[in-house]
C-alpha cells in the first residue's frame, strides 16, 4: 500500500517526466469508458486497492466541472479534493 508521498514522488512525478517507472504496478485506462466493476481486471497489482493513471476529462470545454458520466452510469463524487 504506497503512502501518498510514493504516489507522487515515484509514479506520478515520473509519468509527467516521461520518465521510466522501475516497477510499473499502475495501468494507464481512461476511467470514464467503463464501469466500476469492469476495473479490477484491468488493474496490474491488488487485490482490494487499485491504483490507475487516467485522463481527467472535462464536462464543458472551457469549465472546470468534471465529466463524471462513465460506462453506463456516472461516477459519484464522495469527498472534497486534497492536497498532497
Amino acid at each position: 500500500h504506497p503512502t501518498d508521498e510514493e504516489l507522487v514522488m515515484h509514479y506520478l512525478c515520473r509519468k509527467c517526466a516521461s520518465q521510466q517507472i522501475s516497477v510499473p504496478i499502475i495501468a494507464e485506462i481512461d476511467l470514464y469508458k467503463f464501469d466500476p466493476w469492469q476495473l479490477p481486471g484491468m488493474s496490474l497489482y491488488g487485490e482490494k486497492e487499485w491504483y490507475f493513471f487516467s485522463p481527467r476529462d472535462r464536462k464543458y470545454p472551457n469549465g472546470s466541472r468534471p465529466n463524471r458520466a462513465a460506462g453506463t452510469g456516472y461516477w459519484k463524487a464522495t469527498g472534497a479534493d486534497k492536497p498532497i
